[in-house]
């Protein structure tokens, strides 16, 4: 079974530019509202990265739809979240981006178990359209794996909203998270590569 993908377009360098830019400012949204917090009014770092989320939403371009879809739906709650902050003048609404991500991203790798293809054998697609049985069955145990992350990670990014310590909240949404995921994705590629799965 093959999965149906976009074909790639060029970029050009500006344009691959903006979307590397965005990227990294998404990526850093915890420390950039920490340290807006700290030295501007909120409705600035609201509207600022509002403006970010915006750049995001219109470059942003993936060969698999559900990865542009999330992409997109996550900058475009991210803009509403911003200017909800900005116009009510109120910085907590903020704290909240990191766990819709995870709301989001379980709901795509979630949904994806419910079809023919799970999203991670979608992407082993890509470098190997001809999977065996086995790399599917362990394709799909793999998403699974990520929707139990994301449960786990998002408990966590709501209770760090709730707590109301600002350097909490931006140390593990802004950190440790990144390194959890890193963990989990490199305990995955070993296991991946000493099984011969998909490679």
């Amino acid at each position: 079974m093959t999965t149906r993908c976009k074909p790639e377009t060029g970029l050009s360098v500006p344009s691959a530019l903006l979307r590397l830019l965005s990227l990294l400012a998404v990526v850093c949204y915890p420390f950039a509202v920490w340290f807006g917090l700290t030295h501007w009014r909120p409705e600035t770092i609201a509207l600022a990265m509002a403006a970010i989320f915006l750049l995001r939403l219109l470059t942003f371009r993936h060969r698999i739809p559900a990865l542009e879809g999330l992409a997109k739906a996550l900058a475009l709650f991210g803009i509403l979240l911003c200017l909800a902050g900005g116009l009510l003048k109120s910085y907590h609404l903020l704290l909240f981006y990191p766990v819709m991500m995870n709301v989001l991203m379980l709901l795509m790798f979630g949904t994806s178990l419910l079809g023919p293809a799970s999203l991670v054998e979608q992407l082993a697609r890509l470098r190997q359209p001809a999977l065996p049985p086995a790399a599917i069955v362990y394709t799909r145990r793999v998403t699974q794996i990520w929707c139990g992350f994301f449960i786990f990670n998002g408990g966590v990014a709501l209770f760090t909203c709730l707590h109301g310590n600002m350097p909490l909240w931006a140390l593990y949404n802004g950190g440790i998270s990144y390194l959890l995921m890193g963990l989990l994705m490199g305990t995955e590629w070993i296991i991946r590569t000493r099984k011969c799965i998909g490679r």
